[in-house]
C-alpha cells in the first residue's frame, strides 16, 4: 500500500471543498473518516492513566501471503488496495502480527467505526444485565417512559439487542428520504431540513411501530440510541462517561477515542464513535479472554458465552448476511459467523471490520473507505479472507 495522494489539499491537511454534506462520500471519505471530530462536534471517552502500549510480536506469518480476491488469489496487499483499507491490523494474546496504514491513518489516528460502535454498546448492556440494573425482558419502556408511544416502548431490552423489534424504520443509505438518512441530520452528520426533529430523542419517540416485535429480523440504527438511552437512565450517566468508567479506563487503550454528539449533547451510539486501531483491537481481545481484562472480569463471561453461541440462524434467513454466512445469526448486537472457527465480528459500512476467530485466538481490525456503503460482494470477499489469515497464522 501507498500513501493516499488528494489535489483537493487546502492548507492544513483538510481536503477542499469538503462540506457536511460530502465528507462521507469517496475520495473525500479518506480523509473524512479520519476527522470526524473537525466535522461534528463530538465528546471525548477518556483511555487508560496510564495509557498500555501495544506489543509487537517477532514473525507475523503473512509475509508474502497470498489471499482470495474472488476467482483469483493475490497478495495481502492488492487485496488491501484494492478495498480502500486505510489501516489493518493483526493480533494475538502476544502482541501485534502485521500492521499497515494508507491514506490519512497511522497508529495514533483515530477512525469513524460506523456501526462496529453498535457491537460496543453491547458490552455496556451486559453489564447493566449482569448488575441488575436491566432486565432483558423488561420493555424499553420500564427504564425511559418517554419510549412509550414510540415502536421501541413496548420492544424487550433483548429484542433490541438482537434487531428483532419491528419498526417502521428504512435503512436504506442511499435514499435521502430513508429514516437513517434523517438520523444523520439529526446527529449532525449532514445539513438539517426545517422539518426534522431537533434532536435524537425526539426522533426516537416518534417511530412507530408496524407489526408484532420478535417476527422477525430488521436491522435498525435507532435501536443502539435506545439501548444508549436506557443505559443513561438507569445510572445517571452519559453515555461516553459510561463507555470510558465500564470498558476504556479497563482496557489498557493507548488514545482517547471520541463519539459524535447531536445538539442535546446525546451521543451517537449507534455509529459515532472513533478509535484507533490498536485501541479496538483490545475489544476484540476482551471477548477472546471472555470478558477478562488485566486479570479482571470487565464483562460478564456469561454475555460473553451468549454472544457467540449465536441466536437462531432461521431469523436472519434470506439477508444479505444469510448469503455470506449460511449458518450465521446475529446476537445481542454482534455477527456470529456459524463457522468452524466460531468467529464473530462486529461491522460498518464502508468496511469498517473487527473480526475475532476464538479457535485461531486472533483478532483483525480494518478501517475502510470504500465507495459504496454496503455490498455483499465485499462482504463475501473480507470474510474469505480474514478466514485465509486466521489459518495462517
Amino acid at each position: 500500500m501507498t500513501p493516499a495522494k488528494d489535489s483537493m489539499v487546502q492548507g492544513g491537511g483538510r481536503p477542499w471543498p469538503i462540506t457536511l454534506d460530502n465528507w462521507q462520500d469517496a475520495p473525500l471519505s479518506r480523509w473524512g473518516f479520519a476527522h470526524a471530530e473537525q466535522i461534528v462536534p463530538a465528546a471525548v471517552i477518556r483511555a487508560s492513566d496510564p495509557p498500555e502500549p501495544s506489543p509487537s510480536a517477532e514473525g507475523h506469518g503473512l509475509t508474502g501471503l497470498h489471499v482470495p480476491l474472488d476467482d483469483r488469489e493475490v497478495p495481502l496487499d492488492n487485496f488491501l488496495s484494492a478495498s480502500a483499507t486505510d489501516a489493518f491490523l493483526v493480533r494475538d494474546r502476544d502482541g501485534i502480527r502485521y500492521e499497515v496504514y494508507d491514506g490519512e491513518m497511522d497508529r495514533h489516528r483515530r477512525h469513524l467505526l460506523m456501526s462496529v460502535s453498535k457491537s460496543v454498546c453491547s458490552l455496556l448492556i451486559g453489564q447493566l444485565v449482569a448488575e441488575g440494573a436491566l432486565e432483558l425482558s423488561a420493555p424499553a419502556l420500564t427504564y425511559v417512559p418517554e419510549l412509550g408511544e414510540s415502536a421501541f416502548g413496548t420492544a424487550t431490552i433483548q429484542q433490541i439487542l438482537d434487531m428483532a423489534a419491528d419498526v417502521d424504520y428504512s435503512e436504506d443509505y442511499h435514499d435521502q428520504s430513508s429514516h437513517v438518512r434523517l438520523q444523520d441530520r439529526i446527529a449532525g452528520w449532514r445539513t438539517r431540513l426545517p422539518e426534522d426533529p431537533g434532536t435524537v430523542f425526539d426522533f426516537l419517540t416518534s417511530l412507530r411501530s408496524c407489526g408484532p416485535h420478535g417476527r422477525r429480523f430488521q436491522y435498525c440504527s435507532a435501536a443502539t440510541d435506545v439501548l444508549a438511552w436506557v443505559a443513561e437512565r438507569v445510572t445517571a450517566g452519559r453515555y461516553p462517561d459510561l463507555l470510558h468508567e465500564r470498558l476504556w479506563r479497563h482496557l489498557a487503550m493507548e488514545r482517547d477515542a471520541q463519539i459524535t454528539i447531536d445538539r442535546a449533547g446525546f451521543a451517537f451510539a449507534n455509529g459515532g464513535m472513533s478509535t484507533t486501531a490498536r485501541d479496538l483491537s483490545r475489544i476484540g481481545l476482551l471477548l477472546l479472554d471472555h470478558g477478562v481484562a488485566g486479570g479482571r472480569q470487565i464483562v460478564p463471561a456469561g454475555w460473553i458465552e451468549a454472544i457467540t453461541r449465536g441466536g437462531d440462524p432461521a431469523a436472519v434467513a434470506g439477508t444479505v448476511f444469510s448469503e455470506v454466512h449460511p449458518r450465521g445469526s446475529y446476537r445481542n448486537h454482534w455477527w456470529v459467523t456459524g463457522d468452524d472457527h466460531g468467529s464473530v465480528y462486529a461491522t460498518g459500512i464502508h468496511g469498517q471490520y473487527l473480526w475475532i476467530d476464538p479457535a485461531a485466538q486472533v483478532v483483525i481490525v480494518k478501517f475502510s473507505c470504500l465507495p459504496v456503503a454496503t455490498s455483499a460482494d465485499w462482504s463475501h470477499r473480507h470474510a474469505r479472507v480474514f478466514r485465509r489469515i486466521a489459518e495462517t497464522l
